[in-house]
């Protein structure tokens, strides 16, 4: 299209479609973004940022305990809700800023407001119509609540980053990391805290060793975990208290309610009526591998396709299409072996599969694995233990999975996760000197397998 506004149009600019702008307005294009809520999209607003920083804060009471067995005399310190609230909200607005400063060194032109699409190759932002070549919908994802009598009365994790007074009590209702890390979150505040899961075990795609393992250790840290738990009703009482009725006869009082049921991805009301762009029945739409709708001159990554919602995972799909359609330099998104990490306490990181799912793949596997309590608690108290999970296609000697329960344990994936990545092999693993005394090193220490 001649005479047009722009060469791309992104709507939405969270992490994934602000590295999209700004790289493709470095490859020479002329770029504009729309946003009506966050500057930075969810991960810097309500996401990964605010919650790593609750997490730190939920965690310094366990600290406090673990230091007199150092020699330190016992400390416990009054939680302030409402400190650590503002620093964190000055913390985000800082980030906001950064976001907008990128967007602005790269030449971008954005506009606040709610972008529709009108059409293919036009977009209306408050009213007024811009016309473009290409068009990326970077919409993200929203919490998603099912419908049931007394959900007006629940939150969900948007609403729980902005609390004015924090509960008492609460429960969370979910079995994903946002619900595993929330309850640990409010237990970690002083809250009376439970968790309620729909099924038998949660965290329903990691590995089942880590999952034992971290139901054991919450268990241990006080978060009371309900299982094959189903809501059926709430009722709010004068007092502003929360009774929560279950399928199975049970209820419990509480005095707040989140929920944590997974995401749906934000597709509403940006004009998808318009165009010809297919979409799942949840809503994620559909792309090929250059991240390119049924319409072709739109195109969609991040949550809103719903693949892997993680944000290195957008970051990295908008590098690709970035280079792709402005660079001339072609990429597909390589979606093997992506680490990941939950952030409850002990914290969960791994990459590759599973051991179920090295069984279904494999002709034959060895799976090294080592359970043990960390040289920290030997003096701190704790009963906090680590895992440590190895999994080997035995015909290749190729490492296909690595898992792990304990402190830090996103930091020590993350370098595990370059080497898989590689093709490491258990013998490589094996011939590697530990760093002693770490936790880390149990890693290159483990030679006869468990299974």
């Amino acid at each position: 299209m001649p005479n047009c506004d722009y060469d791309l149009f992104v709507i939405g600019v969270g992490s994934g479609g602000v590295r999209a702008a700004r790289m493709s307005a470095q490859y020479g294009a002329q770029v504009a973004t729309a946003e009506d809520r966050y500057m930075g999209g969810t991960c810097v607003n309500v996401g990964c940022v605010p919650k790593k920083l609750f997490v730190y804060a939920s965690h310094f009471a366990e600290e406090y305990h673990h230091a007199e067995g150092f020699g330190w005399g016992p400390a416990a310190p009054a939680f302030n809700w409402q400190v650590l609230l503002a620093n964190k909200n000055q913390e985000i607005k800082r980030l906001n800023g950064i976001y907008q400063g990128l967007l602005d060194d790269a030449g971008v032109t954005h506009f606040d407001g709610r972008a529709r699409l009108v059409d293919s190759h036009h977009v209306s932002i408050n009213g007024r119509v811009v016309s473009t070549r290409k068009i990326l919908i970077a919409t993200g994802s929203w919490p998603s609540v099912p419908e049931f009598p007394g959900c007006e009365h629940v939150i969900t994790s948007n609403e729980a980053f902005f609390l004015q007074t924090l509960p008492k009590r609460s429960l969370v209702v979910g079995g994903g990391y946002i619900a595993v890390e929330f309850a640990g979150i409010f237990k970690g505040m002083g809250v009376d805290s439970h968790l309620s899961y729909r099924g038998p075990l949660f965290l329903r795609n990691f590995d089942q060793d880590v999952k034992e393992v971290v139901r054991d250790e919450l268990d241990k840290k006080g978060v009371q975990l309900h299982f094959d738990s189903v809501v059926e009703k709430i009722e709010k009482l004068p007092d502003e208290s929360l009774i929560v009725y279950f399928t199975d006869g049970s209820k419990i009082e509480t005095d707040l309610v989140m929920y944590a049921t997974g995401r749906k991805p934000s597709v509403n009301d940006i004009g998808l009526e318009n165009v010809n762009v297919d979409c799942r029945s949840n809503g994620a739409i559909i792309v090929d591998d250059e991240f390119r709708t049924s319409e072709p001159s739109i195109f969609a990554l991040g949550d809103v396709i719903d693949k892997i919602q993680l944000t290195p995972v957008a970051i990295a799909e908008a590098m690709a299409f970035a280079s792709t359609q402005f660079k001339d330099e072609p990429r597909i998104m390589d979606y093997d072996g992506i680490p990941t990490a939950v952030f409850c306490q002990p914290n969960i990181g791994s990459v590759g599969v599973t051991q179920s799912q090295a069984e279904e793949s494999y002709d034959e596997i060895e799976v090294f694995r080592s359970t043990f309590r960390p040289m920290k608690h030997t003096l701190s108290g704790s009963d906090e233990k680590n895992l440590m999970k190895i999994i080997v296609d035995k015909a290749t000697d190729r490492v296909v999975g690595v898992h792990m329960v304990g402190s830090e344990a996103g930091e020590i994936i993350q370098g595990i996760a370059i080497a898989y990545k590689a093709g490491v092999t258990k013998s490589i693993f094996d011939s590697t000197i530990g760093i002693h005394p770490t936790t880390a090193e149990e890693f290159v220490t483990m030679r006869e397998p468990a299974a």
